[in-house]
């Protein structure tokens, strides 16, 4: 008890904790977009329950990576060498041979979020046909949809808390952010769903996300760094062209 009082007493405490809040939450996004997406494959009966669970599941998963630090950090030692030599870029490979299994788990994420988004935009081509069959076409069952949730948890839970490590060696700092984070997340899941299921064009829109997302895992599972800041600003700017649009749509609307 006094080590937790004389760190909540410490400044420095209070601003690692909003920076890993803000880090949680950024970073977390993408599996909200991803849970929020799936859910509303299900009835509608099961949907809110889906995203709670897959978000509990999510905090769970964290916390208990959170409890294995010493494992979870062993990730990144070096598992599989290929021996390979890429193409030099400054005297430096392009890409590495040699990876964790970090980078396998990363490599995997990212093969099944573009291939889950590829899916999800063939379902959402389908249903805008004409075809009265395609009304059903992007139903799923909840257990498939709660695995598939999981799985994602799984690879978005090592990257966010490697990440938060490298950013403080404070267990209950690292806590207390992921309780935060995972709890906005829990707040916004549904007003989230819903908007997606309500404009189409943001469905796509977020399916596009998904897979550059899955495109950015898998370069930084072959050690290919991509910025974060680059990835969220061609986010965010794809989505404030989008609300201009929704807006110029509902001044074109009689209703």
């Amino acid at each position: 008890m006094p080590d937790l009082l004389s760190l909540a007493a410490n400044p420095g405490t209070w601003i690692a904790l909003a920076t890993l809040v803000v880090m949680e939450v950024v970073l977390g996004i993408d599996n909200l977009v991803f849970v929020s997406i799936l859910s509303n494959r299900l009835p509608p009966a099961q949907q809110t329950k889906a995203r709670r669970l897959g978000i509990a599941l999510a905090l769970g998963l964290r916390l208990a990576l959170l409890s294995a630090i010493a494992w979870l950090v062993g990730l990144t030692a070096p598992l599989l060498d290929l021996g390979l030599t890429g193409p030099l870029v400054d005297g430096h490979p392009a890409f590495e041979t040699a990876f964790s299994a970090r980078d396998l788990i990363l490599i995997a994420g990212g093969l099944f979020l573009i291939w889950k988004a590829t899916k999800e935009i063939h379902h959402t081509m389908e249903e805008g046909s004409e075809k009265p069959e395609s009304a059903h076409a992007g139903h799923i069952g909840f257990g498939a949809a709660i695995a598939q949730i999981v799985a994602l948890d799984i690879v978005f839970s090592i990257d966010s808390i490697l990440t938060a490590v490298g950013m403080t060696n404070q267990l209950p700092v690292m806590v207390a952010a992921v309780v935060i984070a995972v709890g906005l997340m829990l707040v916004a899941a549904d007003p989230l769903a819903r908007f997606i299921g309500r404009n189409p064009t943001v469905v796509m829109l977020a399916l596009g996300f998904l897979l550059m997302i899955g495109a950015m895992l898998i370069a930084d599972g072959f050690g290919i760094h991509v910025p974060r800041g680059y990835i969220y600003a061609a986010m965010g700017f794809s989505a404030s062209v989008e609300a201009l649009n929704m807006a110029a749509r509902r001044r074109r609307s009689p209703h």
